[in-house]
């Protein structure tokens, strides 16, 4: 298993200055992360300090809360692309989920993959929220939608990732989509239960300390 592969090297801190940026490029062109996963301002930027290599520009949409308008996230997912991501993150309106107007989140799935076409998208349905069978529905509504992945977590909520979600997620995904754990996956041994449960990606800003020491400083964070 070559874990750099399964990684988004990611930087999304209201604080991210465009060095931060660059040194996040240079470290995943050093490690051959998967991709960066970076605000949509600091895509074009990520594009060109990553030109020449194979890593991929992921940007999040409607982050962290999700409660923007459909018409919003379309719009700010195109406008990503356009400036050379591949790959586009969203935030699910988890309000409307927990209201049950489960068409709402359905379409906007849905208008955001169209806007995309061939680009991958990953739904964030920050399961931190949500009981198990809001879970299950979540993952659904993205499967009904045709999303590429499922992800747990922005990383900004009262949780991340758990073993437990990423097992419950495959359950109903099966060969249908792909997964994405992220929120707290901060060394090796923890990395390697995800993929055993089935996800293919890992969000996080600890890429480097997983792929040298396997396991990154609690003080950083």
């Amino acid at each position: 298993m070559k874990l750099n592969k399964y990684i988004d090297h990611t930087v999304l801190k209201a604080v991210t200055e465009p060095k931060d940026i660059i040194k996040l490029c240079e470290e995943a062109r050093e490690y051959d992360f998967f991709s960066v996963c970076v605000n949509g301002s600091y895509v074009k930027l990520a594009k060109k300090e990553l030109e020449g290599s194979d890593v991929k520009v992921c940007a999040v949409i409607g982050f962290p809360l999700g409660a923007m308008s459909t018409e919003s996230k379309v719009f700010e997912a195109s406008q990503c692309i356009k400036d050379g991501a591949s790959e586009i993150d969203m935030v699910i309106n988890v309000g409307m989920l927990k209201a049950g107007e489960y068409d709402y989140v359905e379409n906007e799935i849905r208008a955001i993959k169209e806007a995309i076409g061939s680009n991958v998208l990953k739904v964030i349905i920050e399961n931190c929220y949500l009981t198990d069978d809001e879970k299950r529905k979540a993952t659904e509504l993205c499967l009904n939608a045709k999303a590429d992945f499922v992800k747990t977590s922005t990383g900004f909520g009262t949780g991340g990732a758990t073993f437990e979600d990423i097992a419950l997620m495959k359950s109903i995904v099966g060969d249908k989509a792909q997964l994405k754990a992220a929120g707290g996956v901060r060394d090796l041994a923890t990395a390697k239960k995800y993929i055993e449960l089935g996800a293919t990606r890992l969000g996080t800003s600890s890429g480097v300390e997983l792929v040298t020491t396997g396991t990154a400083d609690p003080t950083k964070y």
